[in-house]
């Protein structure tokens, strides 16, 4: 039954797929923003340009949504997904603005491990909204890659607690503290919104597949 609804109409699904690979091109910027700090201005500037692409994305999306009488899945969860797919860069350029606008100039460990984290995070969303037109034959695919979505979203939980916590063993200015700290839980928050988008992806899962 899905696979017919699907062959008629995959606008929606290149939307996703379309904002889904501005993901995984913010946080591929992002790490290499990570990289070469000195330039950091120039890298936040690119990232502040997919984040305006992801808006434009989005809003398409829910004017597509208003025109169109038979859509492909539940129009709630369209709605929420393309949504959630935008909150996820959304705060990759939150992350972005902050280091350039706190003039933060050294990287660390933290913020390589959290800036790969969100990149394969990243890259696994990209897979999955691919795979979505097909979820009655890949829905076991799919829900593996929610799984590791899971998982990678704990890696970065324990990377930022692990952070903060050497932050306040280590960090002597109380002011670089509390810069390092916030962009340390924005980049947290970019791999709860990527469990969110999975969380929403396996719900269809079960719906459709």
């Amino acid at each position: 039954m899905l696979g017919s609804i699907l062959t008629q109409d995959r606008k929606f699904f290149d939307l996703f797929n379309a904002i889904g690979d501005l993901i995984v091109e913010a946080a591929t910027e992002f790490r290499a923003m990570l990289q070469d700090l000195s330039h950091a201005e120039k890298h936040a500037r690119q990232i502040k340009d997919l984040e305006h692409k992801a808006d434009e994305v989005t809003h398409r999306t829910v004017e597509l949504l208003h025109k169109t009488f038979i859509t492909p899945l539940d129009r709630e969860d369209i709605h929420q997904l393309i949504s959630r797919l935008d909150d996820v860069i959304d705060f990759i350029d939150a992350a972005a603005s902050r280091l350039h606008l706190y003039e933060i100039t050294e990287s660390n460990d933290i913020f390589k491990a959290l800036g790969e984290t969100v990149l394969q995070a990243a890259l696994v969303i990209q897979k999955i909204v691919r795979e979505l037109p097909n979820v009655s034959k890949q829905g076991a695919s799919i829900v593996k890659s929610c799984v590791e979505i899971n998982r990678l979203e704990n890696d970065a939980d324990h990377a930022l607690r692990s952070g903060v916590a050497k932050l306040f063993k280590e960090e002597q200015d109380i002011r670089q503290l509390i810069k390092l700290k916030e962009v340390y839980e924005l980049l947290e928050t970019v791999t709860d919104r990527c469990e969110d988008v999975a969380n929403i992806i396996e719900s269809i899962v079960v719906e459709y597949g």
